[in-house]
């Protein structure tokens, strides 16, 4: 097995993130839980769960994100692999290790979770998200010849393939990012098919309309960005 560390972005999730701890599949070295401002029992029950937690204060995905990323570059161990997983429960965590097999066994850099229509619960993508993704991924095909179908949160990346990215978005364009840097790298990545349900909860960003226009926009100047630099 791969030294894997899971990287699991939290704000307000305390509902859910026992059972997503609880099912991340054993061999996994660290599970970390970022805490970005809860309010409620998420790090109480993430410790409990057996995770680290570590605390973000400032507000946005991708701050919750390079959290934990600059944690696992003071560990003394590198991981080979990390996977990125929300803390709402709407993915199945299980599936980790159908989401590492194409890195482990032919050798892919990159390797998102795709939330294809035939797997996901109804109800589970609202109509702005199945949009939005849409959009994103057929400019990323005319714009950068890519195959992704989606900018699904399950993900997984080599350790050493992640530093090379330079990760910089604090908020809602961090998923867009990884996908646009790994294709200007010319990184090997693919796709696997993940079940995808219903969340615990309500969510910050498809859940309310400035979330999701915010998300939007941050996401198509990251594609126009790469766009024009081409």
């Amino acid at each position: 097995m791969p030294n894997i560390k899971v990287i699991i972005p939290a704000f307000n999730e305390a509902d859910s993130i026992t059972h997503v701890i609880n099912e991340i599949p054993d061999g996994v070295n660290e599970v970390i839980v970022v805490s970005n401002g809860s309010t409620d029992n998420t790090e109480v029950n993430a410790k409990q769960a057996g995770a680290t937690v570590l605390t973000e204060n400032r507000k946005g995905y991708g701050y919750a994100c390079l959290k934990g990323i600059t944690y696992i570059s003071e560990q003394n161990i590198k991981p080979d692999i990390v996977v990125f997983l929300d803390g709402d429960y709407s993915d199945y965590p299980e599936e980790l290790t159908k989401l590492i097999q194409p890195m482990t066994e032919n050798n892919i850099d990159f390797v998102i979770g795709a939330r294809v229509k035939r797997l996901r619960e109804k109800g589970s993508m609202t109509r702005p998200q199945i949009f939005g993704n849409w959009l994103a991924t057929t400019l990323m095909r005319f714009m950068f010849g890519s195959t992704f179908t989606d900018l699904g949160p399950f993900r997984a990346i080599k350790y050493d393939k992640l530093l090379a990215l330079n990760m910089e978005d604090k908020t809602y364009g961090w998923t867009v990012e990884m996908q646009l840097k790994a294709l200007k790298q010319n990184m090997t990545y693919t796709e696997i098919p993940v079940r995808y349900r219903n969340r615990i909860g309500v969510s910050k960003v498809s859940g309310t309309f400035k979330g999701a226009v915010m998300a939007g926009i941050k996401i198509l100047g990251w594609i126009f960005k790469y766009g024009l630099k081409k």
